[in-house]
């Protein structure tokens, strides 16, 4: 049964999550206060990059199922359910996640709010915040008990729309019947599918996504760390993700040595959850989250260290960082150990060139110090050294006979280069947690 549903805030999370409801039928109400995205959005472009979002968001304002606005008006009384979908970042100064956000959008929706109707958060939160949101909801409305639930998202860029209408699995956090029968009528299409269904308290929902997230993480700090005592064994890291990939209890999913991971979720996410943990008074049940962040952004700096065995000093040496977003088929640099990377080789003293096919407007801004250049061939002209920092379908399938640098030196820092043909086109080809003979 088609709903009436507001998506408050339209960042990437809220956009996406407003196309995918139009799409399975719902009728959909974008709330964004920040004008120039209502008018970006508006005219089909969701002012991000995301495959197929756009394309899709075009047809859904055609067919008349979404519309946008900078407000909430009588329009959003209507609606059944309302979702919240605004950023936690991290709080400057420290590794608690900002909360104010959330705190905002409910007092801005609490006038329009009808007493039956849903409330429904997407956002990551630290655990423990939907009941104090609660709170503030009731204290708002009036209502005696308002009506909230938890809805956490589970999003990757590059195939985001596709995991939002066709996810893994559907959790909800709710404290009564009817929260969880509005949200099964929301979701009835994906339920249908046989997606699983998981019904929980608040609390739990919350901490899924923490939880997800930091496993994930340190699935991947594993295998850097692993990587790090293959450097000095003459081991080979990739073979050894292989070898214990294959045990089922493992798997081999984020089993892939290389720079580390980034983003606007993994890493603040990590950090939200220790600074929660401390504050509850369990800090020590997640303490080693602190060493899987240091082996992060450990491999970063290895990147460094290896350009300068090979280098000497980076002074007046011209590098070619390959990538800018934190992963392919995204633009988004947030803690990205690409440009980490070109920063550290910058402050190093090199002249730093930065190639990324979609990426490079997120860098120009804020660091007018790096070189950015949109052709991947002309990138390579008189470069001393070239890193391989984000995965792009190009970079994988360059053929590097095509390119040349003034010297033939290239990191692979995902492990994803054919190294015997870089190898056979004269490049001296140095990987992270592998030894190649070159």
């Amino acid at each position: 049964m088609a709903m009436k549903i507001t998506v408050i805030g339209l960042g990437y999370l809220g956009a996406t999550h407003a196309v995918a409801m139009a799409k399975v039928g719902h009728q959909v109400i974008g709330i964004e206060p920040n004008p120039q995205k209502i008018a970006s959005l508006s005219q089909g472009k969701a002012g991000f990059f995301e495959p197929g979002l756009d394309e899709e968001l075009a047809k859904q304002i055609a067919s008349g199922r979404i519309t946008f606005k900078s407000a909430h008006d009588e329009e959003s009384r209507e609606a059944d359910i309302h979702f919240i979908c605004v950023g936690t970042p991290q709080t400057p100064g420290s590794m608690a996640a900002d909360t104010s956000y959330l705190v905002s959008a409910i007092n801005d929706v609490a006038p329009y709010l009808r007493e039956d109707a849903l409330v429904v958060g997407k956002s990551t939160v630290p655990v423990g915040t939907a009941v104090s949101l609660t709170q503030q909801l009731a204290k708002a409305t009036g209502f005696s008990a308002p009506n909230l639930a938890w809805n956490p998202e589970f999003l990757r860029e590059g195939t985001a729309l596709e995991d939002s209408l066709h996810p893994d699995r559907l959790v909800i956090g709710v404290t009564n019947p009817r929260a969880e029968e509005l949200l099964r009528q929301v979701f009835a299409p994906m339920i249908a599918e046989g997606i699983p269904f998981l019904v929980t308290d608040l609390a739990t929902a919350e901490l899924v996504k923490a939880a997800a997230n930091a496993f994930l993480a340190t699935k991947i700090s594993f295998i850097n760390a692993m990587a790090e005592i293959a450097e000095v064994s003459g081991a080979d890291a990739s073979s050894l993700a292989k070898a214990i990939g294959y045990d089922e209890r493992i798997g081999n999913k984020f089993l892939r040595n290389g720079v580390g991971f980034g983003g606007g979720c993994l890493p603040k996410d990590i950090r939200a959850l220790i600074a929660r943990a401390e504050e509850l008074g369990v800090g020590e049940s997640v303490a080693y989250l602190h060493e899987i962040d240091k082996i992060n952004l450990r491999r970063r700096d290895r990147v460094i260290h290896l350009l300068q065995e090979e280098l000497g000093t980076l002074s007046q040496k011209r590098v070619l960082i390959l990538g800018a977003a934190f992963k392919p088929d995204s633009d988004d640099v947030r803690d990205s150990p690409a440009l980490a990377i070109a920063l550290l080789a910058k402050a190093a003293g090199a002249e730093v060139i930065v190639h990324d096919p979609v990426a490079l407007h997120g860098v120009a801004l804020k660091h007018p110090e790096l070189t950015l250049e949109q052709s991947l061939h002309q990138a390579f002209t008189n470069v001393d050294a070239v890193v391989l920092a984000t995965e792009w379908k190009e970079y994988r399938e360059l053929d590097p006979t095509t390119v040349t640098p003034r010297n033939k030196f290239i990191i692979d820092g995902r492990n994803v280069l054919d190294v015997a043909k870089w190898q056979q086109a004269g490049f001296k080809v140095q990987a992270l947690g592998r030894t190649i003979t070159n």
